[in-house]
Protein backbone atom coordinates (compact mmCIF):
# COMPACT_ATOMS: atom_id res chain seq x y z
CA UNK A 1 0.00 0.00 0.00
CA UNK A 2 1.41 3.65 -0.94
CA UNK A 3 2.30 5.39 2.04
CA UNK A 4 0.54 8.94 0.90
CA UNK A 5 -2.32 11.47 1.75
CA UNK A 6 -5.57 11.01 0.56
CA UNK A 7 -7.09 14.43 0.13
CA UNK A 8 -10.14 15.50 2.52
CA UNK A 9 -10.29 12.70 4.13
CA UNK A 10 -6.55 11.67 5.11
CA UNK A 11 -4.72 14.03 7.64
CA UNK A 12 -1.05 12.41 7.54
CA UNK A 13 0.88 9.59 5.61
CA UNK A 14 -0.26 6.06 7.02
CA UNK A 15 2.50 5.22 9.83
CA UNK A 16 5.47 3.95 10.07
CA UNK A 17 6.19 2.73 13.80
CA UNK A 18 6.25 3.84 16.30
CA UNK A 19 2.31 5.18 16.01
CA UNK A 20 0.39 7.54 18.51
CA UNK A 21 -2.55 7.16 18.62
CA UNK A 22 -3.87 9.79 16.70
CA UNK A 23 -1.73 8.42 14.01
CA UNK A 24 -3.21 4.88 14.20
CA UNK A 25 -7.02 6.62 13.82
CA UNK A 26 -6.06 8.70 10.82
CA UNK A 27 -4.60 5.28 9.03
CA UNK A 28 -7.64 3.29 9.83
CA UNK A 29 -10.05 6.42 8.67
CA UNK A 30 -7.88 6.96 5.63
CA UNK A 31 -8.18 2.90 4.75
CA UNK A 32 -12.27 3.31 5.53
CA UNK A 33 -12.16 6.08 2.78
CA UNK A 34 -10.17 4.94 0.37
CA UNK A 35 -12.59 1.86 0.73
CA UNK A 36 -15.43 3.59 0.68
CA UNK A 37 -14.84 5.98 -1.86
CA UNK A 38 -14.32 3.02 -4.26
CA UNK A 39 -18.11 1.63 -3.06
CA UNK A 40 -19.58 4.35 -3.07
CA UNK A 41 -18.50 5.29 -7.10
CA UNK A 42 -19.67 1.30 -8.27
CA UNK A 43 -23.45 1.67 -6.65
CA UNK A 44 -23.67 5.19 -8.03
CA UNK A 45 -23.00 3.95 -11.33
CA UNK A 46 -25.90 1.60 -11.34
CA UNK A 47 -28.21 4.24 -9.76
CA UNK A 48 -28.11 7.81 -8.11
CA UNK A 49 -30.20 6.60 -5.58
CA UNK A 50 -28.22 3.78 -4.75
CA UNK A 51 -25.30 6.71 -4.75
CA UNK A 52 -27.05 8.54 -1.98
CA UNK A 53 -27.79 5.58 -0.16
CA UNK A 54 -24.23 4.40 0.21
CA UNK A 55 -22.88 8.10 1.19
CA UNK A 56 -25.38 7.92 3.96
CA UNK A 57 -23.79 4.72 4.95
CA UNK A 58 -20.60 6.44 4.45
CA UNK A 59 -20.91 9.26 6.77
CA UNK A 60 -22.09 7.13 9.74
CA UNK A 61 -18.96 4.93 9.39
CA UNK A 62 -16.81 7.90 9.00
CA UNK A 63 -19.11 9.96 11.58
CA UNK A 64 -16.30 9.98 14.84
CA UNK A 65 -16.26 7.69 17.34
CA UNK A 66 -13.42 6.40 19.93
CA UNK A 67 -12.15 3.66 17.31
CA UNK A 68 -11.88 1.56 20.41
CA UNK A 69 -11.97 -1.87 18.37
CA UNK A 70 -9.16 -1.46 15.95
CA UNK A 71 -7.26 0.18 18.61
CA UNK A 72 -7.49 -2.84 20.73
CA UNK A 73 -6.69 -5.41 17.96
CA UNK A 74 -3.62 -2.98 16.87
CA UNK A 75 -2.14 -3.47 20.11
CA UNK A 76 -2.87 -7.43 20.88
CA UNK A 77 -1.11 -7.59 17.25
CA UNK A 78 1.77 -4.86 18.32
CA UNK A 79 2.20 -6.94 21.60
CA UNK A 80 3.74 -9.54 19.47
CA UNK A 81 5.56 -8.32 16.43
CA UNK A 82 7.20 -6.06 18.37
CA UNK A 83 8.00 -1.69 17.02
CA UNK A 84 9.35 -2.25 13.63
CA UNK A 85 6.79 -4.38 11.73
CA UNK A 86 4.65 -1.76 9.06
CA UNK A 87 1.01 -1.61 10.11
CA UNK A 88 0.14 -1.30 6.74
CA UNK A 89 -0.49 -4.94 6.04
CA UNK A 90 -2.83 -5.18 9.05
CA UNK A 91 -5.00 -1.65 7.98
CA UNK A 92 -7.64 -3.56 6.17
CA UNK A 93 -8.91 -5.95 9.49
CA UNK A 94 -8.08 -3.11 12.09
CA UNK A 95 -10.50 -0.71 9.33
CA UNK A 96 -13.12 -3.52 8.74
CA UNK A 97 -14.14 -3.50 12.92
CA UNK A 98 -15.32 -0.27 12.39
CA UNK A 99 -17.37 -1.24 9.54
CA UNK A 100 -18.43 -4.30 11.83
CA UNK A 101 -19.10 -1.34 14.71
CA UNK A 102 -21.20 0.39 12.22
CA UNK A 103 -23.34 -2.41 11.46
CA UNK A 104 -23.97 -3.04 15.08
CA UNK A 105 -24.91 0.01 16.19
CA UNK A 106 -27.37 0.94 13.01
CA UNK A 107 -29.03 -2.32 14.43
CA UNK A 108 -28.90 -1.25 17.79
CA UNK A 109 -30.65 1.72 17.36
CA UNK A 110 -33.76 1.14 15.09
CA UNK A 111 -34.13 -1.61 17.97
CA UNK A 112 -34.17 1.02 20.55
CA UNK A 113 -35.75 3.69 18.85
CA UNK A 114 -32.34 5.35 19.08
CA UNK A 115 -32.89 9.17 17.93
CA UNK A 116 -29.53 10.31 18.18
CA UNK A 117 -26.21 8.70 17.88
CA UNK A 118 -22.74 10.52 18.49
CA UNK A 119 -24.50 13.83 18.68
CA UNK A 120 -26.39 13.33 15.01
CA UNK A 121 -29.64 11.36 14.07
CA UNK A 122 -29.64 7.89 13.82
CA UNK A 123 -29.54 6.10 10.56
CA UNK A 124 -33.76 5.17 10.79
CA UNK A 125 -34.17 8.80 11.42
CA UNK A 126 -32.78 10.25 8.99
CA UNK A 127 -34.16 7.98 5.92
CA UNK A 128 -37.35 8.35 7.85
CA UNK A 129 -37.65 12.16 7.39
CA UNK A 130 -37.02 11.51 3.51
CA UNK A 131 -40.23 9.12 2.90
CA UNK A 132 -41.58 8.11 6.46
CA UNK A 133 -41.02 5.44 9.51
CA UNK A 134 -41.51 2.08 7.74
CA UNK A 135 -38.77 3.39 5.22
CA UNK A 136 -36.65 4.52 7.69
CA UNK A 137 -36.32 1.54 9.29
CA UNK A 138 -35.95 -0.74 6.42
CA UNK A 139 -33.36 1.75 4.63
CA UNK A 140 -31.30 1.93 8.38
CA UNK A 141 -31.32 -2.12 8.82
CA UNK A 142 -29.94 -2.44 5.10
CA UNK A 143 -27.66 0.29 5.82
CA UNK A 144 -26.76 -1.70 8.66
CA UNK A 145 -26.43 -5.07 6.59
CA UNK A 146 -24.33 -3.36 3.56
CA UNK A 147 -21.36 -2.45 6.65
CA UNK A 148 -21.60 -5.95 7.67
CA UNK A 149 -20.79 -7.03 3.89
CA UNK A 150 -18.29 -4.59 3.33
CA UNK A 151 -16.50 -5.72 6.30
CA UNK A 152 -15.78 -9.04 4.94
CA UNK A 153 -15.17 -7.21 1.81
CA UNK A 154 -12.25 -5.60 3.59
CA UNK A 155 -10.71 -8.14 6.26
CA UNK A 156 -10.14 -9.81 3.05
CA UNK A 157 -8.02 -7.55 1.81
CA UNK A 158 -5.72 -8.44 4.18
CA UNK A 159 -2.10 -9.73 3.33
CA UNK A 160 -1.18 -12.47 5.42
CA UNK A 161 -0.31 -15.92 5.08
CA UNK A 162 -3.43 -18.39 4.53
CA UNK A 163 -2.64 -20.08 8.18
CA UNK A 164 -3.05 -16.85 9.53
CA UNK A 165 -5.99 -15.54 8.07
CA UNK A 166 -8.02 -18.74 8.99
CA UNK A 167 -7.45 -18.28 12.25
CA UNK A 168 -8.48 -14.75 11.79
CA UNK A 169 -11.44 -15.25 10.15
CA UNK A 170 -12.40 -17.76 12.97
CA UNK A 171 -11.83 -15.41 15.81
CA UNK A 172 -13.75 -12.71 13.65
CA UNK A 173 -16.75 -14.91 13.35
CA UNK A 174 -16.62 -15.46 17.00
CA UNK A 175 -16.87 -12.09 17.94
CA UNK A 176 -20.00 -11.51 15.49
CA UNK A 177 -21.87 -14.21 16.73
CA UNK A 178 -21.35 -13.81 20.46
CA UNK A 179 -22.63 -9.79 19.90
CA UNK A 180 -25.61 -11.18 18.25
CA UNK A 181 -26.60 -13.30 20.82
CA UNK A 182 -25.61 -10.82 22.98
CA UNK A 183 -28.33 -8.41 21.33
CA UNK A 184 -30.99 -10.90 21.78
CA UNK A 185 -30.17 -11.67 24.82
CA UNK A 186 -30.44 -7.57 25.57
CA UNK A 187 -34.04 -7.39 23.70
CA UNK A 188 -35.40 -10.09 25.20
CA UNK A 189 -34.57 -8.60 28.61
CA UNK A 190 -36.94 -5.68 27.87
CA UNK A 191 -39.63 -7.88 27.33
CA UNK A 192 -39.46 -9.21 31.23
CA UNK A 193 -37.36 -6.67 32.93
CA UNK A 194 -38.91 -8.04 36.60
CA UNK A 195 -37.64 -11.53 35.53
CA UNK A 196 -33.87 -10.58 35.00
CA UNK A 197 -30.97 -10.28 37.53
CA UNK A 198 -27.74 -8.69 38.19
CA UNK A 199 -25.89 -12.06 36.84
CA UNK A 200 -28.37 -12.08 33.87
CA UNK A 201 -27.62 -8.55 32.94
CA UNK A 202 -23.51 -9.00 33.30
CA UNK A 203 -24.05 -12.16 31.10
CA UNK A 204 -25.12 -9.83 28.36
CA UNK A 205 -22.50 -7.39 29.25
CA UNK A 206 -19.81 -10.02 28.39
CA UNK A 207 -21.65 -11.16 24.79
CA UNK A 208 -22.84 -7.87 23.58
CA UNK A 209 -20.14 -5.42 24.60
CA UNK A 210 -17.39 -7.09 26.29
CA UNK A 211 -16.77 -9.67 23.44
CA UNK A 212 -16.94 -7.48 20.49
CA UNK A 213 -15.51 -4.55 22.01
CA UNK A 214 -12.20 -5.66 23.89
CA UNK A 215 -11.67 -9.20 24.39
CA UNK A 216 -12.11 -10.64 20.39
CA UNK A 217 -10.49 -7.22 18.82
CA UNK A 218 -7.44 -8.48 21.06
CA UNK A 219 -7.61 -11.88 20.11
CA UNK A 220 -8.36 -10.96 16.38
CA UNK A 221 -5.24 -8.65 16.39
CA UNK A 222 -3.26 -11.88 18.18
CA UNK A 223 -4.56 -13.71 15.17
CA UNK A 224 -3.31 -11.43 13.08
CA UNK A 225 0.12 -11.50 14.11
CA UNK A 226 0.71 -15.17 14.66
CA UNK A 227 -1.68 -18.47 14.95
CA UNK A 228 -1.07 -20.13 18.05
CA UNK A 229 0.21 -18.24 20.40
CA UNK A 230 -1.36 -19.73 23.17
CA UNK A 231 0.76 -17.95 25.56
CA UNK A 232 -1.00 -14.76 25.19
CA UNK A 233 -4.44 -15.80 24.82
CA UNK A 234 -5.42 -16.45 28.22
CA UNK A 235 -4.06 -13.10 29.26
CA UNK A 236 -5.75 -11.38 26.71
CA UNK A 237 -9.08 -13.32 27.44
CA UNK A 238 -8.95 -12.09 30.74
CA UNK A 239 -7.72 -8.54 30.18
CA UNK A 240 -10.61 -8.54 27.39
CA UNK A 241 -13.32 -9.79 29.38
CA UNK A 242 -12.46 -7.92 32.54
CA UNK A 243 -11.85 -4.68 30.35
CA UNK A 244 -14.88 -5.05 28.29
CA UNK A 245 -17.56 -5.31 31.05
CA UNK A 246 -16.25 -2.36 32.67
CA UNK A 247 -16.86 -0.56 29.67
CA UNK A 248 -20.30 -1.74 29.72
CA UNK A 249 -20.77 -0.49 33.35
CA UNK A 250 -19.52 2.99 32.22
CA UNK A 251 -22.01 2.72 29.79
CA UNK A 252 -24.50 1.78 31.95
CA UNK A 253 -24.24 4.81 34.65
CA UNK A 254 -23.57 7.23 31.23
CA UNK A 255 -27.07 6.19 30.16
CA UNK A 256 -28.86 7.29 33.24
CA UNK A 257 -26.38 10.08 34.51
CA UNK A 258 -24.45 11.54 31.39
CA UNK A 259 -24.23 14.57 29.71
CA UNK A 260 -25.93 14.15 26.70
CA UNK A 261 -23.89 17.27 25.26
CA UNK A 262 -20.71 14.70 25.51
CA UNK A 263 -22.66 11.28 25.26
CA UNK A 264 -24.14 12.50 22.28
CA UNK A 265 -27.51 10.42 23.58
CA UNK A 266 -30.30 11.58 25.30
CA UNK A 267 -30.07 10.96 29.06
CA UNK A 268 -32.21 8.11 30.29
CA UNK A 269 -33.08 6.04 27.49
CA UNK A 270 -32.16 3.23 29.28
CA UNK A 271 -34.96 3.81 32.13
CA UNK A 272 -37.04 5.27 29.16
CA UNK A 273 -36.95 1.65 27.28
CA UNK A 274 -37.26 -0.51 30.49
CA UNK A 275 -33.56 -2.14 29.50
CA UNK A 276 -32.68 -4.05 32.45
CA UNK A 277 -29.14 -3.04 32.72
CA UNK A 278 -26.53 -4.17 35.34
CA UNK A 279 -26.52 -0.54 37.21
CA UNK A 280 -31.33 -1.09 37.30
CA UNK A 281 -31.09 -4.81 38.37
CA UNK A 282 -27.92 -3.67 41.35
CA UNK A 283 -30.63 -0.83 42.56
CA UNK A 284 -33.60 -3.54 42.15
CA UNK A 285 -31.31 -5.50 44.80
CA UNK A 286 -30.38 -2.71 46.76
CA UNK A 287 -33.39 -0.92 47.27
CA UNK A 288 -36.04 -0.98 50.16
CA UNK A 289 -39.86 -2.09 49.66
CA UNK A 290 -40.58 1.83 49.02
CA UNK A 291 -38.41 2.19 46.85
CA UNK A 292 -38.96 -0.20 44.48
CA UNK A 293 -42.76 0.20 44.31
CA UNK A 294 -41.65 3.84 43.42
CA UNK A 295 -39.69 2.75 40.80
CA UNK A 296 -42.15 0.77 39.24
CA UNK A 297 -44.19 4.31 38.30
CA UNK A 298 -41.60 6.68 38.76
CA UNK A 299 -40.70 8.81 35.68
CA UNK A 300 -37.12 8.71 34.58
CA UNK A 301 -35.70 11.83 36.33
CA UNK A 302 -37.37 10.41 39.63
CA UNK A 303 -36.09 6.93 38.43
CA UNK A 304 -32.73 8.51 38.68
CA UNK A 305 -32.81 9.72 41.78
CA UNK A 306 -33.99 6.70 43.28
CA UNK A 307 -31.67 4.18 41.75
CA UNK A 308 -28.82 6.91 43.17
CA UNK A 309 -30.34 6.57 46.65
CA UNK A 310 -30.08 2.79 46.45
CA UNK A 311 -26.28 3.09 46.39
CA UNK A 312 -26.02 1.15 43.35
CA UNK A 313 -24.22 4.29 41.20
CA UNK A 314 -21.57 3.74 43.64
CA UNK A 315 -21.49 -0.62 43.49
CA UNK A 316 -20.91 -0.13 40.01
CA UNK A 317 -18.63 2.00 40.46
CA UNK A 318 -16.41 -0.68 42.55
CA UNK A 319 -17.37 -3.29 39.89
CA UNK A 320 -15.51 -1.07 37.28
CA UNK A 321 -12.54 -0.49 39.55
CA UNK A 322 -12.51 -4.16 40.47
CA UNK A 323 -12.50 -5.40 36.68
CA UNK A 324 -9.95 -2.72 35.61
CA UNK A 325 -7.71 -4.07 38.30
CA UNK A 326 -8.51 -7.89 37.09
CA UNK A 327 -7.25 -7.08 33.52
CA UNK A 328 -4.60 -4.67 34.03
CA UNK A 329 -2.82 -7.80 36.66
CA UNK A 330 -3.82 -10.51 33.91
CA UNK A 331 -1.83 -8.09 31.05
CA UNK A 332 1.16 -7.40 33.75
CA UNK A 333 1.89 -11.06 34.25
CA UNK A 334 2.06 -11.75 30.95
CA UNK A 335 4.39 -11.89 28.16
CA UNK A 336 3.27 -8.94 26.33
CA UNK A 337 6.06 -6.73 24.76
CA UNK A 338 6.32 -3.96 27.01
CA UNK A 339 5.20 -0.82 24.51
CA UNK A 340 1.84 -2.64 24.16
CA UNK A 341 1.62 -3.53 27.84
CA UNK A 342 1.96 0.05 28.57
CA UNK A 343 -0.57 0.82 26.06
CA UNK A 344 -3.15 -1.40 27.08
CA UNK A 345 -2.87 -0.46 31.08
CA UNK A 346 -3.86 3.10 29.68
CA UNK A 347 -6.70 1.67 27.49
CA UNK A 348 -7.76 -0.36 30.21
CA UNK A 349 -8.12 3.10 32.46
CA UNK A 350 -9.42 5.31 29.47
CA UNK A 351 -12.12 2.62 28.53
CA UNK A 352 -14.01 2.30 31.79
CA UNK A 353 -13.86 6.12 32.99
CA UNK A 354 -14.78 8.35 30.49
CA UNK A 355 -17.28 11.23 29.69
CA UNK A 356 -19.18 9.40 26.75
Amino acid sequence: MANHTLEGNRLEAIPRQPVSHRALIGAVEGTLADFLAAQIAALDAVDPALGGFTRTARDLVMAGGKRIRPTFAYWGWRGVVGTTEPVEAVLPALAALELMHTFALVHDDVMDRSATRRGRPTAHRLFAAQHGDQFGDSAAVLVGDLCLVWADQLLARTAAPPAVLVEVRARYDRMRIEAIAGQYLDVLGETDPASWSVERALLVARHKTASYTVQWPLAFGLALACAGRTDLDEAYQVYGLAVGEAFQLRDDLLGVYGDPAVTGKPAGDDLRTGKPTTLLMMARRMATEAQLDELAVAGVARQAEIIAATGAPARVEEMIRERVREGVAAITDSPVRADARTALVELAAAASHRPA
